[in-house]
């Protein structure tokens, strides 16, 4: 959102000392990657990618826009990021990795921890969470359920179901939901594919008790709040295999410390899915318990005690000069 531009205020004409926590750098180094190779991506459009004009242009003001963020990064004194991925790019970008120190976001995972798992007799359900915003792209899953159902048998997709959960901001993320309505219409998946929009949070919790399977798709989510929650309710999470995700999140080795998997197209999350269909009851209660027992350092008493112990040095600048 740009609040970085605002640290050279406070540090320089204010003579404040300056902290910050990053979720998501405002531009990387990946952003500028993808625009010159004009790849259509939620913040590339068509017209711009298909245009090597408009794609010049863009180019120019990411790289001058690059260049003036990693200067005024630099006038932070304490810099906390919320994944190893954040971390990665904001010390590549700002040159700063002796004061840039990794600190996971605060989950509310407790309660989530009690939610027990009730065998009913109703469908095998996969649990997706996450806003309905493009970048989360939700459209790679139903592609996934759609190659799932030319890989597993009729019984068994006949008794499967994919549940997205989500909130909608505002008009667009509610025309993002219609359009995945109709996307789930064309694979003919209507059968199989529930949309709960902004769900309240004890009927979420109802379905995390009746879901096996967790389902997140966003290209290097920075993090991954709703991948821990769902962790901590016991589904087996498939996230895809880039950012937070991949380097915080899912342990995949060793097998004996799996406690979910990752893809990065709709045939891996097809084929695992599959997998974890076809898995033994005592792996599937190994991998789900791993899951739970893992999310312990995301949680709120972590972040606060990580928080106190980075930002100490502030106050003790400012305890000398008063």
């Amino acid at each position: 959102m740009g609040y970085a531009f605002t640290y050279p205020l406070f540090s320089y004409i204010g003579g404040s000392k300056v902290a910050c926590y990053i979720h998501y750098p405002t531009i990387t180094k990946e952003m500028l990657t993808r625009v010159a190779r004009r790849v259509i991506t939620h913040n590339n459009s068509q017209r711009v990618a298909n245009n090597p004009i408009l794609t010049s242009f863009k180019l120019f003001y990411y790289k001058v826009f690059a260049l003036l963020y990693s200067h005024v990064g630099k006038y932070s004194d304490i810099i906390m990021v919320n994944s190893s991925w954040t971390e990665e790019h904001v010390i590549q970008l700002w040159n700063c990795q002796l004061k840039t120190y990794k600190l996971y976001p605060p989950c509310d995972t407790e309660d989530l921890k009690k939610i027990t798992h009730s065998k009913t007799d109703g469908p095998v359900k996969i649990i997706s969470v996450a806003q309905f915003r493009p970048e989360k792209d939700h459209p790679l899953q139903l592609r996934a359920m759609y190659q799932l159902r030319q890989i597993i048998s009729e019984e068994l997709w006949d008794n499967l179901k994919l549940i997205f959960i989500g909130s909608t901001r505002n008009e667009e993320d509610e025309v993002c939901v219609k359009d995945m309505q109709d996307l789930c219409k064309h694979l003919s998946l209507e059968n199989n594919v529930e949309f709960k929009v902004n769900l309240p949070y004890e009927d979420m919790k109802k379905e995390f008790s009746e879901g096996l399977i967790g389902l997140h798709a966003m290209w290097n989510e920075h993090f991954g709040i709703g991948i821990v929650e769902c962790m901590a309710a016991g589904l087996i999470m498939i996230a895809h295999k880039s950012g937070g995700p991949k380097m915080d999140i899912v342990i995949e080795d060793p097998e004996t410390c799996r406690n979910g998997f990752l893809a990065c197209d709709e045939v891996e999350y097809a084929q695992t899915i599959k997998l974890i269909l076809h898995l033994s009851q005592d792996t599937k209660t190994r991998i789900s318990q791993n899951a739970v027992s893992s999310v312990d350092r995301f949680s709120m008493e972590e972040f606060k005690n990580g928080f106190l112990t980075f930002t100490q040095p502030l106050f003790k600048v400012m305890k000398k000069s008063s």
